[in-house]
């Protein structure tokens, strides 16, 4: 995440998200505020539905009623985030627009763990090991701990490593891609 950028949510009436999300983004390319409103999504996943013995790939919205927009920022004094008021009227005003998410319908951005966790913004970790290789564990409950790699799936920044645990057993546990680092030799 940029450091003068931050992500907001946008409440919509319930199915207007993509209709908020293009006229966000048709008002931004218009008037030229792409420096103001940097991207506009709206989060979904793809689920596999099966309906009278067919089945077939569906989007779906994570967050029916939501439309996330990321805009660039100032800081105040208390070294707080505020969005222009340009950049809040042409949000706020969209047609389908209820408010923004904050105490008092106040624009509160996201967290940086919140866009990561969300899936609004995918983290890029460079993988410096490989399925086999001996890793130590810097995640809170493990850390400290060896393990061995068993497999690594970059694309959902997981990663799967068997930790000789407690007396001795072997457990499986999966953890993000950068909660794992390679043993220097």
């Amino acid at each position: 995440m940029s450091n003068n950028s931050r992500w907001y949510v946008v409440h919509t009436y319930s199915g207007y998200e993509n209709k908020v999300a293009g006229n966000i983004e048709k008002v931004v390319e218009n008037r030229g505020m792409q420096d103001l409103i940097l991207e506009v999504k709206i989060p979904t996943e793809t689920v596999v539905e099966v309906k009278e013995d067919k089945t077939r790939e569906v989007e779906r919205k994570l967050f029916p009623g939501y439309v996330m927009v990321k805009m660039a920022v100032d800081f105040d004094d208390n070294d707080l985030p505020v969005i222009s008021d340009e950049a809040w009227l042409v949000v706020r005003n969209t047609r389908g627009v209820t408010g923004f998410v904050g105490p008092e319908s106040k624009p509160t951005p996201l967290t940086e763990e919140e866009v990561y966790r969300l899936g609004v913004e995918k983290r890029t970790v460079e993988v410096n090991y490989a399925v086999g290789d001996t890793v130590n564990i810097i995640d809170e409950i493990f850390d400290g701990f060896t393990g061995r790699v068993e497999a690594i799936d970059a694309e959902n920044n997981m990663v799967r490593v068997t930790v000789s645990a407690l007396f001795g057993k072997e457990t499986m546990v999966e953890l993000e891609l950068d909660q794992v680092e390679p043993i220097a030799d």
